[in-house]
């Protein structure tokens, strides 16, 4: 049961993630001055898509302290790196994000560690 509470934690901080990124794009850029900068910052808090990230968000935190139940933190927080993974998977596929041999490496490097420490258990 463990494992389905990182994989909660994963899940919803990815949506969070790309949900909130989706929806400041729609929005626009952010203005110059500072008073349109706050209004634009609280219409954007006031967007049900952003409010359902701030809620991912949170059901994330809900699954991570179950997952601090079940686990060490120095077992379990190498696993929240597949939320870089998955972000940019999904970031290419759904924004066209640009791929990069650096980002590959990186990732690689990312899954390598997940590899390495899911056998110290």
């Amino acid at each position: 049961m463990g494992y389905i509470y990182i994989f909660g934690t994963v899940v919803f901080t990815v949506y969070g993630q790309l949900i909130l990124k989706w929806q400041v794009d729609q929005a626009g850029t952010l203005p110059e001055a500072l008073w349109e900068k706050l209004v634009f910052l609280l219409q954007l808090l006031l967007n049900p898509w952003i409010i359902s990230g701030f809620l991912s968000a949170f059901l994330a935190a809900l699954c991570w302290m179950a997952a601090m139940t079940k686990f060490n933190i120095s077992y379990a927080y190498p696993f929240m790196s597949l939320s870089f993974l998955l972000v940019f998977l999904l970031s290419v596929i759904l924004f066209g994000d640009p791929v990069t041999v650096q980002k590959i490496v990186g990732l690689t490097l990312i899954i390598a560690g997940i590899v390495v420490t899911s056998q110290s258990l």
